[in-house]
């Protein structure tokens, strides 16, 4: 008897992230990464945790987590706009008064 092949048998594992549909991709929360460069440039202590949070942003957009997605890209917007008021009032304050 000839075996023949019927496809593959139950699920097939998955290799990478699954992909999207255009509907899906709408709901991709911003990462802010520009912002996120402006804001390590300018105040270094809070762009890196602004960097981090970028990217945890678009990994979970990647893996259709939009919650988590989300919650991470608020943290990385005010955290841009943290550093970028931050490290322009010492650079005012250093120009001033030094």
């Amino acid at each position: 008897a000839v075996l023949e092949d019927q496809g593959t048998a139950g699920p097939r594992p998955l290799t990478g992230p699954p992909e999207q549909t255009p509907e899906e991709m709408s709901f991709y929360a911003p990462n802010y990464l520009c912002l996120s460069i402006v804001a390590l440039i300018i105040f270094p202590p809070l762009g890196i945790p602004a960097i981090i949070f970028s990217r945890k942003t678009t990994e979970a957009n990647k893996n259709s987590k939009w919650e988590e997605a989300y919650i991470n890209s608020g943290r990385t917007g005010w955290l841009d706009v943290f550093a970028i008021l931050i490290g322009l009032g010492l650079i005012y304050y250093f120009v001033l008064f030094t």
